[in-house]
């Protein structure tokens, strides 16, 4: 009979575990599940490298949501079309979540969309990983591009990004040289640097000032003591050492291992980033029920400690009679 209290007890024990392990696993992240998520796609007639599936999408620097998808036109609506009547667009799509259903998520973005509303890709950083921002423009100068097809979600234009208009800037400038101005231009540096070292042999260490010449003995006796200092053996240890370290890291970043740690941490920050975003605040609800739940296994295991089986199927074991005692 003890025995098969035991089984039962421990059996109590592991459903117990398993329900409150479920119930902080849907707290940490199962709320997201049910959070509307809204998917749109944009199209770029420029490179997109540097995104990837993952990356933040953003409203004037909001997260809002993540990039699911980056495809081209080709593979999605122009797989019939000769190579010269394809559009060759990179397609992007991205999701969307927020605290309102998907109708009226839908019918922000088409008003928003009315008033100018365009994606672009951003620079995160000095890493060079691009991201999706949008931003209310002028929607005359940012028309959507041309394409027949259908799209398969809600089409976002899009708006030709600023460290591409600079790119594109500088290529037309130089596009637009003729010959003569080229030619002009080469002379004018030329003689730009001819002025320059005419000035310089035009400069006579005679003519500097006693200040001036004053400084020049004092920078002499400090690059003295600067060669007394290197000239020492233990000077020269740690700049052996130091050589040594540095082959050693540029061995490293060679390799590309680097590189590959940098990647990866940039596609954690970026995920950590929308996760965040997405729960923020459901966090906050997280912490308050794992406050509650806290105290209530505190309040459960000192009920546990000093009455294990009452803890579990009742109350206190009754009280024993001994022999020859009345009760």
């Amino acid at each position: 009979m003890d025995e098969h209290k035991s089984y039962f007890k421990l059996g109590l024990f592991v459903v117990s575990a398993v329900v409150i392990s479920a119930a902080v696993l849907f707290i940490l992240g199962g709320r997201s599940l049910f959070t509307p998520k809204f998917t749109f796609e944009t199209y770029f007639n420029e490179s997109v490298a540097g995104m990837d599936v993952g990356a933040a999408v953003k409203f004037r620097g909001v997260p809002l949501g993540r990039v699911t998808e980056i495809t081209s036109s080709f593979v999605q609506y122009e797989t019939d079309l000769p190579f010269d009547k394809r559009r060759n667009y990179i397609v992007v799509r991205c999701e969307v979540s927020a605290a309102m259903s998907v109708d009226d998520i839908k019918r922000e973005f088409k008003s928003m969309i009315g008033h100018g509303m365009r994606v672009q890709t951003q620079m995160e950083g000095i890493t060079g990983q691009l991201s999706i921002g949008l931003d209310i423009l002028d929607a005359a100068a940012n028309p959507p591009l041309p394409f027949a097809w259908k799209p398969k979600y809600d089409y976002v234009p899009s708006a030709p990004s600023m460290t591409g208009q600079i790119i594109a800037s500088a290529q037309q400038f130089i596009v637009s040289l003729n010959d003569a101005q080229i030619q002009k231009l080469s002379k004018d540096l030329d003689n730009l640097v001819q002025d320059v070292d005419k000035k310089v042999k035009e400069f006579q260490v005679a003519d500097l000032s006693d200040e001036g010449k004053n400084a020049l003995k004092d920078a002499r006796s400090m690059i003295a003591r600067v060669n007394r200092i290197l000239d020492d053996p233990a000077i020269k240890l740690t700049l052996n050492n130091v050589a040594k370290s540095t082959d050693r890291l540029r061995a490293i970043m060679e390799s590309g291992d680097i590189d590959k740690i940098v990647k990866r941490i940039d596609d954690l920050a970026a995920r950590l980033d929308g996760l965040v975003a997405d729960n923020q605040y459901d966090v906050g609800v997280m912490v308050q029920d794992l406050r509650a739940m806290s105290e209530n296994l505190r309040s459960m295991s000192e009920q546990i400690k000093n009455y294990p089986a009452g803890a579990i199927l009742g109350g206190p074991p009754a009280k024993v009679q001994l022999p020859g005692k009345s009760p």
